[in-house]
């Protein structure tokens, strides 16, 4: 979606064989799935509204006026304040209604309009305008290092009609600009549009490869970020070690919250020890719990063995303490000095197995010093 090259033709999706490298930076960037594309949808009260993505999965929606035909993947020129701008339609229809409500946009008198499908030569006048801002950033990053302005600026877009250019920066402190922005006029001769993004936002514009071995999700489909608290991984049992609980964005993963529901659901139905259990045989201490499985871990003070102990045992465990009674193991509560199975025990049923009685090793090297006393013969002969 995005390129004139990737249109569908007869029924199938052309391609642009750009092996993932979209020219527009449409290709898998906060793509939308249409789900009411095969429906039969009114023709006369067709909803007038369109949804427009630009250069880093940026939309901003557009009313069509001049109630053009447009297909997926169109690039249009659209209004935008003092020129235009160019654009690819990403969503039409029904599912915008559904967009800007969810938006809450209730005012439609200010959204501006959809001049005309973009020709060849708006698409060739673009490109060059993009070929602006690789060097005018490497420029504008060397003119932020001579002023010692603290912020880190991350991307840049410059409008169809070479007028403005927007600089997307990031920074942790207020920051006085502008100096910068005089001199950013005087050299590039546009208008400048200072724009503060958060460290997220930064992430979903550069893109990159998560530790999943998958795109961000901030840059492919991720486009309202929650807040993300170490709670989430403490729920879910997972080391606090910030290396690996943090994103390239330097932030807490977004993806610490997909699955967050599902743990509390899970851990709704598990008892919370604030202290050790009281067996006959001491004090079980709670060293880890398997939340699906529905199995707690405890071990002794004495002991390196963890022991797993079903969710349902433990419950039945607390309630016998409450009464101030000790059962006399984990699993049984009447037969004392009867062992638990314990975490090694499969290790040990392993070494049992392929442990070596003393009469097999007696044999072995009997038949070595047999093999070497013959060999020693052989050799003297």
């Amino acid at each position: 979606m995005g390129c004139s090259s990737c249109a569908t033709a007869d029924g199938k999706v052309a391609g642009c064989n750009n092996n993932g490298g979209c020219l527009t930076g449409g290709c898998n960037k906060m793509n939308v799935f249409d789900w009411l594309s095969n429906m039969d949808l009114p023709v006369v009260d067709k909803f007038p509204y369109v949804e427009v993505r630009f250069k880093g999965g940026r939309k901003e929606f557009f009313k069509n006026s001049e109630n053009l035909n447009f297909i997926t993947g169109d690039a249009v020129i659209v209004d935008v304040p003092n020129g235009h701008h160019l654009g690819y339609v990403s969503l039409q229809g029904e599912l915008v209604r559904l967009q800007m409500q969810k938006n809450k946009i209730k005012n439609y008198d200010e959204i501006r309009k959809i001049y005309r499908l973009a020709h060849q030569k708006d698409l060739e006048k673009y490109g060059d305008v993009c070929k602006r801002e690789a060097p005018t950033l490497y420029r504008t990053r060397q003119i932020i290092q001579d002023l010692k302005l603290s912020m880190k600026l991350s991307d840049i877009e410059y409008q169809a009609d070479n007028s403005k250019a927007t600089f997307y920066y990031s920074a942790d402190e207020r920051v006085d600009f502008r100096e910068l922005i005089k001199i950013l006029a005087t050299e590039f001769k546009i208008r400048v549009e200072m724009r503060q993004i958060s460290l997220r936002q930064e992430a979903g514009r550069l893109g990159g490869i998560g530790s999943c071995g998958r795109e961000l999700c901030c840059s492919t489909w991720l486009s309202n970020f929650k807040s993300v608290s170490t709670s989430a991984a403490r729920y879910q049992n997972l080391s606090l070690n910030p290396s690996k609980l943090s994103g390239q964005c330097g932030r807490l993963k977004c993806c610490l919250n997909y699955e967050l529901e599902t743990y509390m659901d899970a851990l709704e139905d598990i008892p919370s020890l604030g202290h050790p259990l009281q067996i006959e045989k001491g004090n079980a201490k709670l060293q880890k719990t398997d939340i699906f499985r529905r199995i707690m871990w405890f071990g002794y003070d004495d002991e390196n063995a963890w022991h797993p102990i079903p969710v349902d045992r433990v419950k039945h465990i607390i309630a016998l303490n409450k009464k101030g009674k000790k059962p006399a193991s984990l699993l049984e509560d009447n037969v004392p000095g009867k062992d638990d199975s314990a975490l090694n025990s499969d290790l040990e049923l392993l070494d049992n197995k392929f442990k070596q009685s003393p009469k097999k090793k007696k044999r072995r090297n009997k038949r070595r010093n047999f093999r070497k006393s013959s060999e020693k013969d052989q050799k003297n002969k």
